[in-house]
């Protein structure tokens, strides 16, 4: 039984370290939101540690793994260029999906709040 936790254990590190590496990628340059997405990450975690029933546990590794892959394919970030636009430069994990890029006023208007 012993060896089934520690296949748990490792499992929930595996999918705990590959959503603060996604995070770091899909918010690259933003040292505020890497520091938000890990806090709120470890939080999660942190909330979860107690679970017991492996029922319980697949399907919260199965949400840290949909997170991943949300992250790693659906987040880009838009930089603001010279002409005073942002701009997306979304990756290879990018392509073929679809993505909802706000209008710049839309994006204007979040760093004033």
């Amino acid at each position: 039984m012993a060896s089934a936790a520690g296949a748990a254990t490792c499992e929930v590190l595996t999918a705990y370290r590959s959503l603060l590496r996604a995070a770091k990628k899909a918010f690259t340059g933003d040292k505020q939101m890497v520091q938000g997405a890990s806090a709120e990450i470890r939080k999660k975690f942190e909330e979860n540690r107690g679970v017991k029933s492996e029922d319980e546990i697949k399907k919260l590794l199965g949400m840290a793994e949909e997170g991943s892959q949300f992250l790693a394919t659906m987040v880009v970030q838009a930089e603001l260029n010279e002409s005073g636009n942002y701009e997306l430069k979304p990756d290879k994990e990018h392509a073929g999906k679809t993505l909802e890029i706000p209008c710049n006023e839309s994006l204007q208007g979040e760093g004033t709040k």
